[in-house]
């Protein structure tokens, strides 16, 4: 006990002179407890948690406190507590909300009810999304499906009873350590199953002909479309209904490269934009009647003017979660305004957080919802800064001129520190960092919110008494400003930069390096640059695998041999061309192992030796169908340091280092090998027991055959026996 009073006081004389925010600290502890439960194995573990944090809280309560500092064991019994309740928290919401995938791969006739349907016509498809029953088990799932535009039906809508030949596949776990994991994704949305529609489907019933908000938002897509043609009523439909289908390929990956595909979801921005529009019309219309503003407070009617409109707007867009994040956030600043207080505060921030953890605990794994608290905790922080309240600071001596340079330049500051913050963000999750988007959003940000939203929305009201048009020519120009920007800064050069995957610890040390500096005040928080720092080294120092192996063993990439990556079959997709490039950091393009000089490739195999200094290693890579001679195929093994293939292969294919086959995968997913410290990276190993991975088994097949060392020798023998001299599409010599 006298230790842990020692700790107390060192904690106490510590924040004795320091201020401290306890409230944001103490979401981030809830955050930190639904983390937990996604990265911890299983259920053991969870508990673990659990009984630890109660062991803190009976820890910090039966320590004395310093008198100076009474609230020391309040705020760890807090934030125990807090960590606590985010475990429960995403615990109970998967328990309740999470589907079991299907068993296996299917192609069945199914019939349900048709919940949401997503038009996007620049992908030539339509997304549905039913509710059925599938053989064998009947139970009730939801199933989402890509069906062809030319096979779509008029009543095709919410609410009808279809029925149509579907192709049904479990949600896909990461293809590679570190891509996205739409499995846990679909589980959290209640999906079971993903495929695609075989052939014209049939409408068995109709949809109910009452209106709805997905009626009333395909009505205003469409209405924005015809007013605008080609990518700017694109966007411009995106901005007022939320209906992104209809962005071509082309202008999202530039808006991507850019660092404006934020402009794109319906978040902050166009949130902000919509309630201040609102806020100050009513205020100033408000302000022209006496007998209204006698007798009311102003500020009260206006916000609850922005509210409304807010909500509303949140609800025809289609109420996603970062919408009605940014609603949340948004209708906190209109109640501080109302009631006299200070709009931009680290509070308001967290009580805006704590709502979206409360209801969508698993939003916290995700991109979004830490890119956009990441900014806007960056903003509130900066502004609140002493330096940075010292420069805005009005002074008498300074002209107009002056002050709007000083504001464009804190502007610009403000640009470069909110893309310095999502910096690990965008990293972690999209293995790539843009160069210039600080400045490109500097023009953009101020372009979308101060003219293209204010004018679509003036074209929107024109067009009841069919005046319109003037509007709507004004919109689509900001709107060609805005591409044009887009395409001008992705084209630059070095404007995207790809690097490989970050291991999850590193990221957890780079933000915890930002809210230190973010949650803190005076030199205390200076503190934080010592985890960025270290952990941008790390990452900065973190090697490319050299071969990168999918779930099923179909595609595989090797790295290292130039600027473009070597893939053992021709790639006739983007998904998995785009996935292997992003997560062996590379911006080159992928070249077939039979167009690479160094591989011996014949219609069933492909050997390669790899030149990793001080070792060579010899690969053996299977592709073909037909039955290989065991006898054979044993001696390949034998000569091979490592061994991948799609399919099963015999006990007796036993090479040097690593056999990586169907068996295997099966157990650990995709997987990456990096040669020089003989490393294995596997997706089993970045999940746990969640439900949304039920063929993971702990006790996986050992990939390792043999504690052997790679041969130095560098005599390439693989390459010898795979040759067309060598085995032929039999297996025989």
């Amino acid at each position: 006990m006298s230790r842990l009073s020692s700790v107390h006081r060192t904690i106490d004389r510590f924040l004795a002179d320091r201020p401290f925010e306890r409230g944001p600290w103490l979401v981030v502890a809830f955050g930190v407890g639904i983390a937990a439960w996604a990265f911890l194995p299983d259920v053991w573990e969870w508990l673990a948690l659990l009984c630890l944090c109660s062991a803190a809280v009976l820890l910090a309560r039966l320590t004395p406190a310093d008198s100076a500092t009474p609230w020391v064991p309040l705020a760890i019994q807090g934030c125990a507590l807090m960590a606590a309740a985010g475990c429960a928290t995403i615990w109970t919401k998967s328990s309740l909300v999470g589907a079991p995938p299907i068993a296996r791969s299917m192609v069945v006739t199914v019939a349900g009810t048709l919940l949401d349907r997503q038009d996007e016509g620049a992908l030539g498809r339509i997304r549905l999304v039913m509710a059925t029953r599938v053989a064998p088990s009947e139970r009730p799932i939801r199933i989402r499906l890509n069906l062809d535009t030319r096979d779509d039906l008029p009543g095709l809508q919410p609410g009808a009873v279809a029925q149509m030949r579907v192709r049904l596949v479990p949600p896909a776990p990461p293809m590679l350590p570190g891509a996205y994991d739409f499995a846990r994704a679909a589980w959290f949305q209640g999906l079971a199953a993903t495929g695609s529609v075989l052939g014209k489907p049939r409408v068995l019933q109709p949809a109910p002909s009452t209106p709805s908000l997905l009626s009333v938002r395909e009505a205003l897509a469409a209405h924005v479309r015809a007013n605008l043609a080609g990518s700017p009523g694109a966007i411009a439909a995106a901005f007022a209904s939320g209906d992104r289908g209809a962005i071509t390929p082309a202008d999202e990956q530039a808006m991507r490269d850019a660092g404006l595909t934020h402009l794109l979801s319906i978040s902050g921005l166009h949130v902000s934009a919509v309630i201040a529009g609102f806020y100050l019309l009513a205020i100033r219309v408000l302000a022209l009647l006496p007998w209204i503003a006698l007798r009311v407070r102003l500020p009260v009617v206006a916000a609850s003017v922005g509210a409304l409109a807010g909500i509303a707007y949140a609800l025809i867009t289609g109420a996603e979660v970062p919408t009605v994040r940014s609603v949340v956030g948004a209708l906190l600043v209109l109640g501080a305004l109302a009631l006299g207080r200070d709009p931009l505060s680290l509070r308001m921030t967290a009580i805006a957080a704590l709502f979206v953890m409360i209801f969508w605990p698993e939003s916290v794994l995700g991109p979004s919802f830490q890119m956009s608290f990441a900014s806007v905790i960056a903003i509130v922080a900066m502004h609140q800064s002493a330096p940075v309240r010292a420069f805005i600071a009005h002074r008498e001596s300074d002209g107009r001129a002056l002050r709007l340079l000083r504001h464009l330049a804190l502007l610009l500051a403000t640009g470069v520190v909110i893309e310095l913050s999502l910096l690990p963000i965008a990293l972690f999750h999209f293995h790539r960092a843009g160069v210039y988007g600080a400045f490109a959003n500097v023009i953009a940000i101020p372009l979308t919110t101060f003219l293209t939203m204010p004018l679509l929305g003036l074209a929107l009201v024109l067009d009841f008494a069919g005046l319109g048009a003037p509007a709507w020519w004004a919109v689509g120009k900001s709107l060609d400003a805005l591409i044009g920007l887009a395409h001008v800064t992705a084209a630059l050069p070095g404007a995207v930069t790809l690097l490989p995957t970050m291991p999850r610890w590193v990221f957890g040390l780079w933000l915890a390096g930002l809210l230190w500096l973010a949650l803190w005040t005076r030199t205390v928080r200076l503190y934080g640059l010592l985890p960025i720092t270290i952990a941008a080294t790390i990452y900065a120092l973190e090697r490319t695998p050299d071969i990168l192996v999918s779930g099923d063993g179909h595609y595989v990439g090797i790295t290292g041999e130039g600027p473009n990556l070597i893939v053992l079959r021709p790639m006739r997709g983007d998904y998995a061309r785009s996935n292997l490039l992003e997560m062996a950091g590379m911006q080159g393009d992928v070249v077939a192992m039979d167009d690479w000089a160094k591989a011996k490739c014949n219609v069933d195999f492909c050997a390669v030796t790899l030149d990793r200094q001080p070792s060579r290693f010899r690969v053996l890579l299977a592709r073909g169908t037909v039955v290989i001679d065991e006898l054979a195929l044993a001696a390949a093994c034998e000569r091979s340091d490592l061994v991948i293939a799609d399919r099963r292969l015999p006990q007796s294919c036993r090479p040097r280092l690593l056999r990586i086959d169907r068996s295997v995968l099966e157990h650990t997913g995709g997987l990456t090998v990096d040669l020089k410290s003989l490393r294995v990276t596997t997706v089993a190993q970045t999940m746990g027991h969640q439900g949304w991975y039920p063929w993971f088994q702990p006790r996986a097949a050992p990939i390792h055959s043999a504690p052997v060392e790679p041969d130095h020798s560098g005599t390439p023998t693989v390459a010898r026996t795979v040759t067309s001299k060598g085995l032929d599409q039999h297996g025989r010599k």
